[in-house]
């Protein structure tokens, strides 16, 4: 059944097709035999491109062995050569000596010989049981098992990294894939994905380059926004192999350290009510949004007479949650403080001017910055 919307971020394709291929080989794997060819028949293969996230995507359905990983490239010299560098590098340069790696759709374990090579305890998935049984006979620790739900539990984690080598563009629900992948490694996870290069295509107008068994055709903008939009920081995301495979280096996501917010804001408050005890009569000059939100989170409404603004249509009116008076600047003359607080953001210097132009030289007047209260 063909789609009409994104795998990945589930808008709507644009209306027309970018191609539209007739008689296509149906899978470059599986080929039809002498005894079958007859009856064998070619497929019409349609390339669309996804209106939100631009990436582009066959709406055929996948093919039959999808779950499945067939390498032939694999067996290259030139390439077993640059994966044993480039294995070694990314093992060197993200500690994961003696640390659990898992590759996802590792084929008859070609990649994961090499992996495991450079001192990492090595784990990996594959749906087809005669490439796992081919990895069990080389003394690989592989398991039948091909990611489809995102709570999925897979066995020896949680690990450090994975790697997914050209895999991953034929996988039709690839956010279900990588939040399965996501909860079975340590908040430090890191990983590895490659696929096809689709920038290259364009640039050389590879049109022979589309087949039935790649869904999707990545560039390295929407690789990266795919990654990302499923938990995944970006580390590195470039051309290798001749340009022929994007290569990204991914990071699971943390949440933020926020605890600076609340030092922060314990500091404001102490210097605040310190200051405020020091007078009789205390008013706060801003009603934007900063200051309504420093009268709640500091506690201080109780103690502050009113709130000075001179825009005219929040005057008369009160603050938000704490229901402090909000008045013109005519009322430090005609029922003046003891000191003031300016809370207005850019403006405060030039509020701090004008009350010392205009009002009473007594007023004591403060400005609360980023840094804290500034006595002027």
């Amino acid at each position: 059944m063909s789609v009409n919307s994104c795998r990945v971020c589930g808008n709507k394709f644009f209306k027309e097709p970018l191609l539209r291929y007739e008689n296509m080989p149906k899978a470059a794997q599986h080929l039809p035999t002498a005894d079958l060819v007859r009856l064998e028949k070619g497929i019409d293969l349609e390339v669309y491109q996804c209106s939100g996230c631009g990436l582009v995507q066959l709406s055929n359905e996948p093919v039959s062995y999808y779950k499945e990983v067939i390498r032939a490239s694999a067996f290259s010299e030139e390439m077993k050569k640059f994966r044993i560098q480039q294995f070694s590098d990314f093992v060197t340069s993200y500690s994961l000596k003696n640390k659990k790696v898992i590759e996802v759709g590792c084929g008859r374990g070609e990649y994961l010989s090499l992996m495991k090579q450079f001192g990492i305890d090595a784990y990996g998935l594959e749906y087809a049981m005669d490439s796992v049984e081919h990895c069990v006979q080389d003394g690989l620790t592989v398991s039948r098992k091909y990611i489809e739900n995102s709570d999925e539990k897979i066995g020896g984690g949680p690990f450090d990294a994975f790697f997914i080598l050209n895999f991953f563009e034929h996988i039709p629900d690839p956010n279900t894939m990588l939040a399965g992948v996501y909860n079975n490694l340590t908040d430090d996870g890191i990983g590895l994905v490659e696929v096809p290069n689709f920038n290259m295509m364009l640039e050389n107008n590879l049109f022979s380059e589309f087949v039935g068994d790649h869904l999707f055709y990545f560039t390295t903008e929407t690789l990266s926004s795919t990654l990302s939009q499923n938990g995944f920081e970006i580390v590195e995301c470039k051309e290798i192999w001749y340009d022929y495979i994007i290569s990204a280096v991914i990071r699971k996501r943390k949440k933020l350290d926020v605890s600076g917010f609340s030092t922060q804001q314990d500091k404001i408050q102490n210097e605040i009510e310190k200051y405020i005890k020091r007078f009789k009569r205390v008013a706060v000059w801003g009603a934007g949004h900063q200051s309504f939100a420093i009268l709640s989170l500091t506690k201080i409404s109780d103690k502050i007479d009113y709130v000075v603004d001179d825009a005219t249509f929040k005057q008369n009116n009160f603050t938000p949650a704490t229901h402090v008076p909000i008045v013109s600047s005519g009322k430090l003359r005609s029922n003046p403080v003891d000191a003031i607080i300016v809370m207005a953001a850019s403006y405060s210097d030039e509020v701090a001017k004008k009350i010392r132009e205009n009002f009473d030289n007594d007023i004591h007047v403060s400005i609360l910055r980023d840094f804290g209260l500034e006595e002027k």
